[in-house]
């Protein structure tokens, strides 16, 4: 028989990866659309700007991890789900909460910095370095809520 703690515990692994990738797709849309302007002009800039449209995927990623981590160690991916309170049911939801906000907003802050380089690889493709860096300061938070996702599932008895 399937526990409403499993059932709250299942449904914060999916909003994890629903919601980073929400975030991520609207995100590499936002950045796919600023490059299409800049690829329409001059082809040869392609490679530089799919980097920048590569970068807030990444967030959809890590929500996608966090899911998948936590429905293994719950046992729905092996076939044989644990049974939990409502209490563990919570606290498993709430260890998907950071990459689920952060995973969010932070591919969208990610995705206006990205907007930003391509705008500077249109005017001066030799700064995509530059660029490139400025919108991959923002995946460190992102990496730091995955981090505490994982920590927290890891450390639920």
């Amino acid at each position: 028989m399937i526990s409403i703690g499993l059932v709250i515990a299942v449904v914060g692994a999916v909003l994890a990866a629903l919601v980073a990738g929400i975030g991520s797709a609207r995100a590499v849309g936002m950045v796919g659309e600023a490059a299409a302007g800049v690829v329409s002009e001059d082809p040869s800039k392609f490679s530089k700007v799919l980097l920048l449209q590569l970068l807030p995927g990444t967030q959809g990623l890590y929500g996608l991890l966090t899911a998948v981590l936590e429905l293994s160690q719950l046992g729905v991916l092996g076939g044989n789900p644990a049974s939990l309170t409502i209490a563990q049911g919570i606290a498993y939801f709430c260890a998907c909460m950071p990459i689920m906000i952060v995973g969010y907003f932070s591919a969208i802050a990610q995705a206006r910095a990205a907007v930003a380089g391509v705008n500077i690889v249109a005017k001066n493709p030799s700064q995509s370095s530059k660029a490139l860096t400025m919108a991959a300061m923002v995946e460190t938070y992102a990496i730091l809520a995955l981090l505490v996702s994982i920590l927290v599932i890891n450390g639920i008895k």
